[in-house]
């Protein structure tokens, strides 16, 4: 269905293209000329949701607060840094 471009440049995108795409409120487009035409790119805001939790189907292990979970984030840093360091060893 066609749309008319209102006086300030502006376009309504189609309900059933929004749903399909899961467009709401508050997204950015990118827009981009392509050829002769413009290719928009919607991306949704951030969002501020807690993520606590959302791994926890994938694992087995429970660290308490504290300094358990101080030591572990230490050593996973420590694990992190020596593959880092191992593998711009061997890239040489």
């Amino acid at each position: 269905m066609p749309y008319v471009v209102g006086p300030k440049g502006q376009v309504v995108i189609a309900k059933e293209i929004r749903e399909r795409l899961g467009i709401q409120p508050g997204w950015l487009v990118l827009q981009r000329l392509a050829d002769d035409h413009v290719a928009l790119y919607f991306v949704p805001p951030e969002h501020d949701r807690s993520l606590k939790g959302s791994l926890a189907p994938y694992t087995d292990v429970r660290i308490a607060p504290g300094e358990a979970w101080e030591g572990a984030r230490e050593r996973a840093w420590e694990n992190t840094a020596q593959r880092e360091v191992y593998q711009a060893d061997t890239d040489r």
